[in-house]
């Protein structure tokens, strides 16, 4: 699907062809699944035999099934079962409370799931963490950032443990707006300015994987525009994107699919 500019109409989101979640989907094999239902396609497989690494393969780079977390005796989420597609922008909304920050913590292992299983680009999101992490990035309430290094020096660190030359940090500072804020510490730093730099650390790891929780929160208009700009580059490169949001009419404008929690469960 072509991305397109997102436009603020005021009057609800435009889905168009865009798919929903209605229940769930079936089990996945312990190797690599087939198209299933939930937001998959529905066209048959190519023929052949099934391919034995679950990472190439583009129908399902998101596979959840029956997925739980519990707090105390609060179920965050409950049997949430869905599939994403490769290369796709899933748009993931509900009030406050439903489940949607705790979903995209389990799917970047910063939470363990009390029950179900998730995969990421074909690895188990419990069994094979780490691998999970070279794949993919979130964006966050926690971001991740050393208030003691400047902006610079913390994109250093995260070209060094990539191995990429320090030369890529530049680039992607001036990508987010912040290139004469470069030397400065984080501690000084706005909300705005560190989902900023949360988001050229993303730029500079360059994931196949995106999770993104609220990505607009505490930026200005000029970083509502950053923002989509980030998206179609991220998805120009063939990234799978899942975005948490209540600017439903933002996100609706170039979003492929969308999920709904209500209470920790699927209802759309």
């Amino acid at each position: 699907m072509k991305f397109q500019e997102a436009r603020g109409s005021g009057r609800g989101p435009r889905w168009g062809g865009r798919r929903e979640v209605r229940g769930s989907v079936s089990p996945i094999s312990s190797t690599c699944p087939p198209p299933t239902s939930g937001l998959t396609p529905t066209e048959p497989r190519a023929p052949g035999p099934e391919p034995r690494a679950c990472r190439p393969i583009l129908h399902s780079v998101i596979h959840v099934e029956r997925l739980s977390r519990r707090y105390g005796r609060r179920w965050a989420l409950a049997d949430v079962s869905f599939t994403v597609r490769g290369g796709s922008v899933l748009m993931l909304v509900g009030r406050n409370g439903s489940g949607k920050s705790t979903l995209l913590r389990v799917l970047a292992t910063a939470i363990r799931p009390d029950r179900g299983t998730a995969t990421v680009g074909g690895f188990d999101v419990v069994r094979h963490k780490e691998d999970v992490r070279r794949l993919s990035a979130i964006l966050s309430h926690y971001n991740y950032l050393y208030e003691a290094l400047t902006a610079r020096e913390n994109l250093e660190v995260v070209a060094d443990h990539l191995g990429l030359p320090r030369a890529a940090v530049p680039p992607v500072l001036a990508r987010v707006g912040l290139e004469a804020r470069a030397n400065d510490l984080i501690s000084t730093f706005s909300a705005g300015m560190r989902k900023r730099l949360s988001f050229a650390r993303i730029l500079l790891q360059g994931p196949q994987v995106v999770l993104l929780d609220e990505p607009y929160g505490a930026l200005d208009p000029q970083g509502f525009t950053l923002v989509e700009d980030v998206v179609r580059d991220l998805r120009t490169q063939g990234a799978t994107i899942l975005i948490a949001t209540h600017q439903w009419d933002r996100v609706g404008a170039y979003a492929d699919e969308r999920l709904e929690l209500e209470a920790g469960r699927v209802v759309a």
